[in-house]
């Protein structure tokens, strides 16, 4: 099969991809071996190729937005048969035995290994997943139009819930790719207020059209005090600027895997009145299949751009540039050789 690997991580104008040729590989008595159809390109496909996050697996295949076929099943597999259409994310294995994932935390826990990552994921013909961590996707959803949501929009509904935002609310978008588009949807169609803040000017085109009630610069003040906001730039130098735009006892939660250093904070006009700063790591399967039934309630959809395969790298480097609005996804246009 063909599959792009991690040659040496480095920016992303450098090329640091490769395209090379691999043996399709052999699913584990637990997994399903999956003909990539479609894969979505995150940004964390681009802290792994640059670097931002530290090396797992050296030369790995990015890619944890995946949606495609069962090839094959492990002897063990239950459920699942070839022909099925699965989605496979971020979030791989956990052990299921730690205090947190005994708690419901799975996402927390410290064993926990992750597509794309640790294991090779859907930049490629041809990819693995445990079959307990497999979705099932909604009738109804295309290839291209489902794999956005298999992180963007999973992330940024566990973004939504960690800012506790009340019914009726304000919520402020740091940032507004292909998560925040996908979150934004979800908080309109439950009644909430939406306030987005962005550099681009594509983006803030995007987000009227969506709904949102105002799109300014990132570094601009939103029209109202917000109850919550989510930051999904990985820019630390607005988290001092999230908090100040925020209402007594708001929420400020951080999407991204990394984040660039923030600033000091100042805890009168920053965190006083109760203000509360939080992260947001991973997701449990629970969100994701949550997530995945709010999105065929209310038509969530993600505004798409794709690629071939072959042209990964690309995408990627137009994701740093800013070179399109929505989400990226790659196509897999080779037939199956399996």
């Amino acid at each position: 099969m063909r599959a792009w690997e991690v040659a040496r991580p480095g920016p992303i104008e450098q090329e640091p991809l490769r395209f090379v040729e691999r043996p399709v590989p052999v699913p584990r008595s637990d997994e399903l071996l999956v003909h990539v159809r479609a894969c979505g390109v995150c940004r964390t496909d681009l802290h792994v190729s640059e670097g931002d996050l530290p090396v797992r697996r050296p030369h790995v295949t990015p890619g944890h937005e995946v949606v495609g076929v069962v090839a094959t099943t492990g002897e063990d597999v239950r459920g699942f048969a070839a022909g099925d259409r699965v989605g496979v994310a971020w979030l791989r294995r956990t052990d299921g035995t730690c205090a947190y994932c005994a708690r419901g935390a799975e996402n927390l826990c410290p064993a926990s290994e992750y597509t794309g990552w640790d294991a090779d994921g859907g930049y490629a013909e041809y990819t693995t997943v445990p079959a307990a961590f497999a979705y099932r996707l909604p009738d109804g959803l295309d290839d291209v139009a489902s794999a956005p949501l298999l992180c963007a929009g999973i992330i940024g509904h566990r973004a939504l819930l960690r800012t506790a935002l009340p019914p009726g609310g304000r919520l402020g978008l740091y940032g507004f790719g292909g998560s925040a588009h996908l979150c934004a949807q979800v908080a309109l169609a439950q009644g909430a207020t939406v306030h987005v803040l962005t550099r681009d000017p594509a983006a803030r085109r995007l987000a009227r059209a969506l709904g949102a009630a105002s799109a300014r610069d990132a570094y601009d003040e939103p029209p109202e005090p917000l109850d919550g906001a989510i930051l999904f730039a990985p820019v630390g130098d607005l988290v001092p600027v999230a908090l100040r735009a925020l209402d007594r006892g708001g929420i400020l939660a951080v999407a991204g895997i990394h984040l660039s250093d923030t600033p000091p904070l100042r805890y009168e006009s920053e965190l006083f009145y109760e203000k509360e700063l939080r992260s947001v790591t991973s997701n449990t399967r629970t969100d994701g299949r949550d997530f995945l039934e709010l999105a065929a309630r209310h038509a969530i959809r993600a505004t798409t751009h794709t690629y071939p395969l072959s042209e990964a790298q690309r995408a990627l480097q137009d994701l740093k540039a800013g070179r399109f609005d929505g989400a990226a996804v790659l196509v897999n246009d080779l037939p199956p050789r399996h």
